[in-house]
Parts: C-alpha cells; sequence; structure tokens
C-alpha cells in the first residue's frame, strides 16, 4: 500500500483531534474517540466496536484489554533473540518516596531551584540559548548544556562562570539519578518473565540508557545472574570480552563436558554510563558504590561523538550486531528516539535485516520527530512494527510469561519492509 493510499485510509483518525491509536501493528489497530475526557467510542482494526449490554461498561478498560490481548498474542511468538532498550521512561516515578526517576523537563526545573530563576536566565543569555515559547525558555536541557559546552572557550563573565554551572548541572542530573529500587518493582517483574526461556537460547539482552542502577538493584533483589561487562572478581574491573561469556552448571550435567545453562540470567549494557562507574588512574574502568566523579555521557550534542570511546563504543557495538542477528525482537520502552547513535543503528536493522522486528512502548504514541512519523508510516502497512501506548509499569505487569512460549523449532521471520503491496 502507497504512502498516499495510507494517508487517505486514515483521514478520519487524523481530522478528529479527540482520537487517539493505543496500538498499531499493520492491519490490527485500536484506537479510541473521546467525549471530553471520557471514552465514547472504541475501534478495533479499523471499525467501531458495537457494544452490547452484556459487555464491559468502561470503554477505556476494554480498549485496554483489547490491546494488551493483541501486544500479548504478537509476544507469545517464538522469537531466538530478545533485545531491550530503555530510556527515560522507564524510570520516571520510580524510586524512594524522596526521590524518583525524572524527566529531563523536570531536571530543568531542579535547575531553577538550584540556581534560581534569575541567574538561569543570564545563564541562557551569556551561551545563546534562544529557544522560547509564550511561557518563557523551553525546558531543554540538553540543547542549553550544549550551547554551554560550545560557549565556555570563547565567552567570559564576571558574575557567571559557565564552566562550574556546567559542573554544577552535570552533578545535579548525577545526583537526580542515584535511585533507590522499591520492592514489587515493574524492573523486577520484567526481568522475572524475559528471562523465563529456554536456556539453549540467547539470553536476553538489556540495553538501557539511564544512568541509574535499578535494573542492577532489582537483580540483585530477584537473584539474577547479571552479565554487565565487569569481573565477577573484586574490585570490579570492565572488560568487554566479559560479555562473551555464559553460566553453567557442570554438575548436574548427564553427559561429561555437556553444557547445562544457569537459568535466570541476563545481560545488560548501558551505552551512556552509569552513576557508579569511573576511571582510575591507570585508565581502567571500576564499578563501585561511592564514585566521586561517574563515568557518564551527560545530555549534550557531543554524546554521538561520546559514544565512540570506551566503554562505550563496547556498548553501541554490542547494540548494532545484536539488531543484525536473525529472528531477534528489539523492545523498546520509554525511548524518545532523539539519540542520533542509536536511532541510526535501529534504522539500519529496519532497512537491512529481514529477520528484525521492532515494538516501541511508550506512553502515548509518539508522531512527533522525523524517524517517530516514519515508525508511525511503517507499523500501520507492515506486521513487524508494532507501536504500544503503554506504561512501564503496565507492560511488565501485562507482558505474558515466557514459560507458555510454544516450544517447538521456530520459523525464520522474514520481512521486507521495503515491499510495495500494490504490486
Amino acid at each position: 500500500m502507497t504512502e498516499d493510499l495510507i494517508n487517505k485510509s486514515y483521514t478520519k483518525h487524523q481530522l478528529n483531534r479527540d482520537m487517539e491509536d493505543i496500538y498499531i501493528n499493520g492491519q490490527s489497530r485500536v484506537s479510541i474517540e473521546y467525549d471530553g475526557e471520557i471514552v465514547s467510542k472504541v475501534f478495533i482494526d479499523n471499525k467501531e466496536h458495537v457494544f452490547k449490554p452484556e459487555d464491559i461498561q468502561d470503554k477505556k478498560e476494554f480498549a485496554s484489554k483489547t490491546k494488551r490481548n493483541k501486544y500479548q498474542k504478537f509476544l507469545n511468538n517464538q522469537f531466538e533473540n530478545i533485545v531491550v532498550l530503555t530510556g527515560a521512561g522507564s524510570s520516571v516515578g520510580i524510586g524512594s518516596p524522596i526521590k524518583q526517576g525524572r524527566l529531563l523537563s523536570q531536571l530543568w526545573d531542579d535547575t531553577v531551584v538550584l540556581l534560581t530563576q534569575e541567574k538561569l536566565e543570564k545563564f541562557c543569555e551569556l551561551v545563546h540559548y534562544r529557544d522560547k515559547d509564550k511561557d518563557g525558555y523551553i525546558k531543554n536541557l540538553e540543547k542549553l548544556l550544549s550551547c554551554a559546552n560550545s560557549a565556555k572557550e570563547f565567552v567570559s563573565d564576571k558574575e557567571i562562570d559557565i564552566d562550574k554551572t556546567i559542573t554544577a548541572i552535570e552533578k545535579l542530573i548525577k545526583t537526580s539519578c542515584e535511585l533507590e529500587l522499591p520492592k514489587n518493582s515493574p524492573h523486577k517483574e520484567f526481568l522475572e518473565k524475559i528471562t523465563k526461556r529456554k536456556v539453549t537460547l540467547p539470553r536476553a539482552k538489556i540495553f538501557t540508557l539511564n544512568y541509574d542502577t535499578l535494573f542492577e538493584q532489582a537483580g540483585k533483589q530477584g537473584n539474577f545472574t547479571m552479565i554487565d561487562g565487569f569481573s565477577f572478581s573484586f574490585p570490579r574491573i570492565f572488560s568487554g570480552r566479559n560479555f562473551d561469556y555464559d553460566i553453567v552448571q557442570r554438575d548436574n550435567s548427564r553427559v561429561k563436558d555437556e553444557d547445562n545453562f544457569v537459568r535466570k540470567v541476563f545481560h545488560l549494557y548501558k551505552p551512556h554510563g552509569s552513576v557508579d562507574w569511573e576511571r582510575i588512574e591507570n585508565g581502567s574502568i571500576k564499578q563501585s558504590e561511592s564514585v566521586e566523579k561517574a563515568l557518564m555521557i551527560y545530555p549534550k550534542d557531543s554524546k554521538y561523538e561520546s559514544s565512540y570511546e570506551q566503554p562505550f563504543f563496547e556498548m553501541m557495538s554490542r547494540f548494532q550486531q545484536n539488531l543484525r542477528n536473525d529472528n531477534v525482537l528489539l523492545i523498546c520502552i520509554g525511548f524518545s528516539f532523539n539519540d542520533k547513535h542509536i536511532v541510526t543503528a535501529i534504522q539500519e536493522a529496519l532497512e537491512q535485516n529481514p529477520g528484525f522486528q521492532l515494538m516501541v512502548v511508550n506512553k502515548g504514541i509518539e508522531r512527533s520527530g522525523q524517524f517517530a512519523n516514519e515508525l508511525y508510516r511503517i507499523a500501520q502497512e507492515n506486521s513487524g512494527v508494532v507501536l504500544i501506548d503503554e506504561l512501564f509499569s503496565d507492560f511488565s505487569k501485562f507482558f505474558p510469561d515466557l514459560k507458555t512460549y510454544n516450544q517447538e523449532e521456530h520459523k525464520k521471520i522474514v520481512i521486507n519492509l521495503n515491499s510495495d503491496k500494490d504490486e
């Protein structure tokens, strides 16, 4: 089906501002229409659902249940390789009562408290950050830090030290990411489910762009074995070759030299660094509970270039490598698609790997931005891309238990993203 026909097919959806898509996967679709704050209509596979007296009266609940049935059915396919990519949406609102995960826009508000509104506005003027709307400066902390890093070598001021202000904001970001995982967290529940696969299949791999240690804490709470690139001896020193190791139990093997893979093992990669990483004097990277200067790629436009330095280069190489495997599902959770180096790898997989499938889970199906808008188009015409409006906490809860997966020999999934259905 051509792009023009796609646009004509959904004219009604696009013109009605109260219409929202909550699930898209090819011809499989769930949409809701609002009358004020109340869901008045539900559309399933582009047809309005006619409610009967015995049906669920809460139409929003019915739409959510239908959506979850659809993505559970999709996830019950046998994928040889499962890769998970998480962004800020998997951490926001999670933590202790006094400190929870924050979005960059919320960290802008924290910066106002740190510097005062007057000083922040002077700082914006000094580094030539000029993005404004009717309410004042647009809360884009990443762009502000990018402007500041560019200006610090050429601009000076008697009242504001640009370099010290950058350091203060970066320290604020690090402190805000030092989170404590609550009990019964979605992270632990999610790990429980994605590690319940045949142990002979490749381990589930989680790439998180967050600096916090919520997945590490969930691993400890649930007694998981985590392969994160650091040695199992102390001090924990990073080496990329550690990702090539696995955990086996020899004593229970029925045949000598047979590998008996241990359950509850997953791989964890952090392409933007972590609050508990630091570079020591000999150049090695150590993991420690107490870190003075964390090894992190802070939000700024140079993070694409920083990803080519170690250990970040190792993480990105592994990400690209995993997306090139056969029969691979990438699940993106709470990711905004604003990181150029990450988006480039996903775009390559969509274009070049016929065995690649993509599931995007966000609060709302995003259409702002060129790549997000392109995904919206592709998802409507190809069953290999799934877009879901769901919070991480709910997605973890309704993610199907992998022990119910069909354990028969899988068939390779082949998707031709460039095919034209009208031909």
